[in-house]
């Protein structure tokens, strides 16, 4: 018979082509959120690779002693970073491109403003972070961003790890 197998052909491509859809769109990410449920971080987190490279500025004086995003009081010589999406509680690998030096910190805070996002900084240090990236007299360097870890939300442990490219037993190294 013909036109059976011919109405089999059709079921199975109509049901390859319902799975395809299916498969693409839980594949997206679409559904995933961030652990912590942080919904502004939840799409552009899963969006995005985790390694980024732009310019990084640094805050300290004005904001020393304030609520951070994840309700903790900012100290400015604390290993921290404020960046617009990823969750709150996330480890980076913040590496100065133009002399090597490598710092770990942790996002506890958004950042930065618009108007130095779009003049190319993808991430605020805090004032101690960029002394040990060895920037902080210029105000501005080029970075390159790694995630090591995704955050989790508030009551992330803080950040201590202090490393420079190249030092023996230096972790990430």
């Amino acid at each position: 018979m013909p036109g059976r197998s011919h109405s089999i052909a059709i079921v199975w491509t109509l049901k390859a082509i319902c799975l395809g859809t299916i498969a693409a769109v839980f594949s997206s990410g679409a559904a995933a959120k961030p652990p912590g449920g942080d919904e502004r971080a939840a799409k552009p987190a899963q969006q995005q690779s985790h390694t980024r490279t732009g310019l990084a500025s640094f805050y300290g004086k004005g904001l020393h002693g304030k609520k951070t995003a994840d309700g903790e009081k900012f100290d400015k010589s604390d290993l921290t970073a404020a960046h617009p999406t990823y969750p709150l509680g996330t480890r980076l690998r913040v590496t100065n491109l133009r002399n090597g030096r490598t710092v770990i910190v942790r996002v506890n805070d958004r950042g930065p403003a618009q108007k130095h996002r779009a003049q190319g900084v993808i991430v605020d240090v805090s004032e101690g972070a960029a002394s040990e990236l060895g920037f902080r007299r210029d105000g501005r360097t080029r970075v390159k961003t790694e995630v090591l870890e995704w955050g989790k939300g508030k009551g992330a442990a803080p950040a201590t790890s202090r490393t420079n490219a190249g030092q023996a037993g230096a972790p990430g190294n």
